[in-house]
């Protein structure tokens, strides 16, 4: 009896030590046909969310591992996923044999708008994964929110429809966006809407953000970041994913993706169609959203074909104008568009179909072919069209605005008249793309070039007037035509197993021109040629296993867009230059299996930037006019830190100054009857770029308090923005806290192969911020008078979603 009890005793006492007791899992990764190693290659546990990357002889090690069953996987480009179960009793060693991909990858495709580890650009990468976990519905920019010097907006307040970003400051026109290195910004205004790619983000496998001036890519000039974005890749295994969301502002978003999984003769197809619809936080700011995405791939040993079809249609009530800042603090979701007034000038109500159409679609066809190891071609076409248009009801018009004569009946002669327009644009973009990646020794070359041209119609309709307007007037239309082609080479030469030398040139020719007359009546028609030579080059030095630093310095030249030149008179179009910018990075990098930290810093300097100053020209519209001086100077760093098991914190910050030097700032100056008297010219010194904050900022702490469950907390702070280039604080944004929390759960049971849960509460503090404004100012009888618009985003929201996978 005494002996039973001993045992028990020893039993109970050993028990929780046993279930205490944590252990290491490590080994190294190897090419299984050479036995080299693989530097770089990701390594995970899948229930413990855990991941590391192997050092330079190929280890791995996870620490303060409980004893229990893992799925331990590891990954490599050009290599098959190797993916095995782990049973742990004790300190563990496995070693890692992978396979070569036999078949060509899809990420060939996009290497010639990609930097890579030794590149000394400043970049961050977003996968498939952490897209989905976030993906609810909102358009992408709130999506790559948590990433370095990023501001987001939402014209309807809640991320759903027209929404905009800015890098460092710089806005969606000087960013280059491309989708699998085809160019995506519209190539007269250089924006990219997307709200016309709604759940673009459910067909994206990674992203990679290169903030900065970048690498040499297609389309747009990169003047303040680059957002590279990779559609579905290949998979081996067929799938079906049902995603269905619902939440705050009658939001709900239902998508479809799914795959044939690659067969043995290397064919691949995948899809998706989502469906989304929103009422907004915005009065009448709805949306309504389709699209759909197909690609049909092949691919063997050698070589690579890809098609793909993307198509995007959006309906949504404009909340573009923003809410006047006297009625935020009793009325923030205020919207005036749409206000219709009777004769005598009382509000009557709001127009219903105050409402932007569009329908836009992708046709990709891509090729690589490998030549050896060593030299790779790719290939690509594309063609791009959209058609829309957005209508507004307009209260007593003059006709004579649209190029029409006084309606008369009888005696009475009527000037003006209450109607409908519509404002269109029907386009297409087309070209195509070649590059070639080269390995001489320690020499890594690529180099290639493009063709695009762009073709599009601009045309406004009269569909309703009162009287006196023929049916479906057409009082404006004119034609933008623009070509042109780049030729790039790049070098990275690998000096010995710590330093990298780059560098590289791009040559870009640009032939625009557009003819007709604009919707006020005047003849826009004009030629613009340009010859830009964009060089960069830099140093990327490997100091040990875990630390690196990095300097460049890249030069780029920025063509005005459309409305620059539309805008202007003759005499401003022959005084307005394209922009320069010099853009200097050095940076510093340590990793080891539990942080990572990046740090940089920027000095990008500009020659020529186009900015608002109020300046008008000579039938009254305002314009953009370059400014001699101007930079942005900051320090940027983010940071990773996996605790153990159960908690992880990544954070990100900018610290910056932006200004121009010698600003002046142009008034419209009318007297008490509102008589034009010319305009007033402010001499203002150095003052703040608009819609730069100094200072920007977050954190994702994640807890993992059982496996399967993730709860992330979620914080993003942004400093004063100012609305204009003045420095005024009246015409300001307030600096902003947001907190997020969202929690997902995967379940795991036998009838669905993924089954997940995700619950997301936005502001929880109910936080009153507005992220964008704009403002018209000028003298009137010696006094200041102000137009504006606020753009207020949602109080506290949840968003719900379930995933079933098959």
């Amino acid at each position: 009896m005494l002996k039973q009890i001993t045992s028990i005793i020893i039993i109970a006492v050993l028990m929780p030590l046993n279930l205490l007791a944590q252990f290491t899992i490590s080994g190294n990764v190897i090419d299984k046909e050479n036995h080299e190693v693989l530097i770089g290659a990701h390594v995970s546990l899948k229930e413990l969310n855990l991941i590391t990357v192997t050092d330079n002889n190929g280890n791995f090690k996870f620490e303060n591992i409980k004893k229990g069953t893992y799925t331990l996987k590891a990954t490599y480009l050009g290599f098959k996923t190797y993916s095995t179960d782990v049973k742990v009793t004790k300190d563990t060693k496995i070693n890692i044999a992978m396979t070569m991909e036999v078949l060509m990858e899809d990420e060939v495709i996009v290497t010639a708008s990609r930097v890579g580890d030794k590149t000394p650009l400043t970049y961050s990468e977003i996968d498939s994964e952490e897209l989905r976990r976030s993906n609810q519905g909102s358009d992408l920019p709130f999506l790559l929110q948590n990433t370095p010097s990023v501001v987001v907006t939402s014209d309807a307040g809640a991320g759903v429809g027209y929404t905009g970003m800015r890098i460092r400051g710089s806005d969606l026109t000087r960013i280059n966006v491309t989708l699998n290195g085809i160019p995506v910004n519209d190539a007269e205004s250089n924006l990219v809407y997307f709200v016309d790619l709604p759940d673009l983000a459910s067909s994206v496998d990674n992203i990679q953000i290169q903030r900065g001036v970048g690498n040499s890519s297609n389309g747009a000039a990169a003047f303040g970041a680059s957002i590279n974005i990779k559609t579905d890749e290949q998979t081996t295994e067929p799938f079906a994913r049902l995603s269905s969301t619902f939440g705050s502002f009658n939001t709900l978003k239902n998508t479809i993706n799914f795959s044939s999984g690659r067969n043995n003769n290397g064919f691949n197809f995948n899809g998706r169609i989502s469906k989304i619809n929103s009422d907004g936080y915005i009065d009448r700011a709805y949306s309504d959203l389709f699209s759909y995405q197909l690609s049909a791939s092949w691919s063997d040993e050698n070589d690579f074909l890809k098609f793909m079809i993307m198509n995007g249609k959006e309906e949504t009530y404009q909340a573009w104008n923003g809410t006047p800042k006297d009625s935020l603090a009793t009325n923030p979701t205020f919207n005036p568009s749409g206000m219709m007034y009777d004769k005598d000038g009382n509000f009557i109500g709001y127009y219903e179909n105050e409402i932007d159409k569009y329908d836009q679609s992708y046709y990709q066809i891509h090729y690589a072919h490998s030549f050896s190891q060593n030299m790779t071609l790719t290939a690509s076409a594309f063609l791009t069209t959209g058609k829309g248009y957005y209508e507004n009801y307009k209260n007593d018009k003059s006709f004579s605005s649209y190029g029409l004569p006084s309606f008369v009946i009888g005696d009475t002669v009527i000037e003006s008249v209450n109607l409908i327009q519509q404002k269109w644009l029907d386009n297409k973009y087309y070209g195509f793309n070649i590059a070639m990646n080269h390995k001489i020794g320690r020499f890594d070359l690529n180099y290639g070039g493009s063709w695009n041209r762009y073709d599009g119609d601009h045309f406004g309709i009269i569909n309703w007037a009162e009287y006196g307007v023929p049916l479906n007037y057409r009082w404006y239309e004119n034609n933008g035509n623009k070509q042109y082609y780049n030729a790039f080479i790049s070098a990275n030469y690998e000096l010995n197993g710590h330093l990298n030398l780059f560098a590289e040139m791009q040559y870009r020719h640009i032939n625009y021109s557009i003819e007709g007359i604009h919707d006020d009546l005047n003849d826009v028609t004009q030629q613009h040629l340009f010859n830009f030579w964009n060089p960069k080059g830099g140093i990327f030095y490997s100091i040990n296993d875990n630390n690196s630093a990095y300097f460049s310095v890249a030069y780029s030249n920025r063509e005005p867009n459309r409305d620059i030149y539309t805008d202007a008179d003759e005499i401003q179009r022959e005084r307005v230059t394209h922009e320069k910018l010099t853009d200097y990075e050095l940076g510093y990098s340590y990793r080891n299996r539990k942080m990572a930290l990046n740090t940089n810093i920027f000095y990008m300097d500009y020659k020529d930037q186009l900015v608002m100053t109020g300046e008008i020209n000579n039938v009254g519209n305002t314009i953009m006019t370059n400014v001699d001086k101007s930079y942005r100077l900051g320090l940027e760093g983010s940071a990773a830190f996996q605790f153990n098991r159960y908690f992880a914190l990544d954070f990100n910050f900018a610290l910056s100054q932006n200004k121009i030097l010698n600003y002046v700032d142009y008034v419209d100056n009318y007297d008490a009857d509102w008589n034009y008297l010319g305009q007033i010219e402010n001499n203002l010194g150095t003052t703040d770029i608009s819609f730069s904050p100094n200072i920007i900022g977050g954190f994702n702490f994640k807890v993992t308090p059982i496996n399967h469950l993730d709860i992330v907390f979620q914080e993003k702070y942004v400093g004063r923005q100012y609305i204009d280039n003045t420095s005024t604080l009246s015409r300001s944004l307030d600096p902003y806290f947001v907190s997020n929390v969202n929690i997902n759960y995967e379940w795991k049971q036998t009838l669905f192969k993924d089954l997940n849960f995700n619950l997301s509460v936005n502001n929880i503090f109910n936080s009153k911020y507005c992220s964008n404004a704009w403002v018209y100012k000028a003298a009137v009888g010696g006094e200041e008078y102000i137009e504006d618009g606020y753009f207020s985003q949602a109080g506290i929201n949840f968003m719900f979603s379930v995933i079933i996978g098959i």
